[in-house]
């Protein structure tokens, strides 16, 4: 009998361009697997997203029948994005968003004359609708499912209408929906840009997106907001392992949201900005990672016939996360950020670069530029080929790549001749 290998899932988090150290691991993970010559199906049967990690995950995804594709695709864009590709960074956007809606919150919203016009967000995010919409072929996802290369794609918003965080989630095969206390998985035909964006609505910076839920319209903001339970779509649709990338620290004394000298005044609002959206981002996803640390070392004390007896199972769980705190990487390349928008951030507390700078967790999160965006893919591919062999291990991965025998895998390719080209396509070769 052959052994069936478990369901692997692959969850991504959110934090906006914090979503680029993801592409250095991918990339890394993606090396290791050629040097370990598996480079057939696609490695994550399950893929869920949440905010700028939907992003990510729904590239994947859609080009599940070619993972090196894939990555080769979000390394393309992150080490070449810039802020006007994701919201309105001239002059004149500027005026027409943040700087109204920061004059709105100093003078009051009581003037009638622009109640009619008042903004909804700090940010105007048209410009990441159309950059999704080039980029990403949700049109092959139904494929990419129908012909098993993926089970399952899963993406998280939180609804503002009705307080819930709603997992939506597109599969070939059914799967039940579940209901938890306030969260809930909803089984939709097709995923949508819709939903993208509304799930990488980051509150207060972009504005809310309607999607619809049970007939009725809601209006939806970043899933990471009230997500108890980061890992439980993926271990829902059939996931029996899971691969957790993260976009900041874990367990870290302080935690993000601290660089630079330690404030004496009042924190600006830059600074409690930063370190709400820290909490939004980062606190549940660490709660939940030891929430599944318990059940695992509480089920290998049962016995066998209780084990059997009960719904849960223990889930293998290899997180990758930064090993040093993004926010003191945006602090270095703060500057890189348009002239329109330091300006604007300037009014909030947010000031200076390196080691002199203030606000920089806010930054981090909205620093969609290359001088930042690429050191956190090279932070990404460090961090993962620093854990090499538990990576080689997790996937069952050879430590050494073995001799290739071209006549055995065209046996095993049923007769047909496979062409291996002298140098594959895909991300650059990695050196550790």
């Amino acid at each position: 009998m052959m052994d069936v290998k478990p369901k692997t899932g692959l969850i991504l988090t959110g934090g906006g361009a914090r979503a680029a150290y993801q592409v250095g691991v991918l990339a890394a993970i993606a090396q290791l697997r050629r040097d370990a010559c598996t480079t057939g199906d696609n490695p994550f049967q399950v893929i869920s997203g949440t905010s700028a990690g939907a992003i990510n995950a729904a590239t994947l995804a859609c080009q599940a029948d070619d993972f090196c594709s894939a990555v080769d695709g979000l390394m393309y864009i992150w080490q070449n994005i810039h802020a006007e590709q994701v919201y309105a960074a001239d002059s004149f956007g500027v005026i027409r968003s943040g700087a109204r809606w920061l004059t709105m919150m100093s003078v009051g919203w009581a003037l009638n004359r622009w109640r009619r016009t008042r903004p909804r967000s700090l940010l105007d995010n048209t410009p990441l609708r159309g950059l999704l919409a080039q980029w990403i072929k949700l049109d092959r996802l139904d494929d990419m499912l129908a012909q098993g290369h993926l089970d399952a794609l899963a993406v998280t918003g939180s609804s503002y209408t009705s307080g819930h965080h709603v997992t939506f989630y597109q599969t070939h095969q059914q799967r039940e929906p579940w209901v938890r206390t306030q969260r809930l998985a909803v089984r939709t035909p097709r995923l949508s840009i819709e939903h993208l964006i509304a799930s990488s609505a980051i509150p207060f910076i972009f504005p809310a997106e309607p999607l619809e839920l049970s007939g009725q319209v809601e209006w939806f903001g970043d899933g990471s907001m009230r997500q108890t339970a980061p890992i439980s779509p993926a271990v829902h649709l059939g996931a029996e392992k899971v691969l957790v990338i993260g976009a900041g620290r874990m367990h870290e004394s302080g935690g993000e949201g601290h660089h630079g000298p330690t404030p004496t005044g009042h924190p600006s609002l830059a600074q409690i900005a930063g370190h709400a959206l820290s909490n939004i981002f980062l606190d549940a996803l660490a709660v939940d990672i030891e929430r599944l640390k318990r059940i695992n070392s509480t089920l290998a004390l049962l016995p066998e016939e209780a084990l059997r007896n009960t719904p849960l199972k223990p889930i293998e769980a290899l997180v990758i996360a930064p090993s040093r705190p993004l926010d003191s990487l945006a602090a270095e390349h703060q500057g890189a950020l348009p002239p329109p928008i330091r300006a604007m951030l300037r009014s909030v507390g947010v000031s200076g670069e390196g080691a002199n700078a203030s606000g920089s967790a806010l930054v981090s999160y909205l620093l969609f530029e290359p001088e930042y965006t690429n050191e956190l893919i090279t932070l990404g591919m460090a961090d993962t080929l620093a854990r090499r062999s538990e990576i080689q291990k997790f996937f069952d991965w050879p430590a050494q790549a073995p001799q290739v025998d071209p006549a055995a895998m065209r046996r095993r390719a049923g007769g047909f001749a496979l062409q291996i080209p002298p140098n594959p396509p895909g991300p650059p070769r990695l050196v550790a």
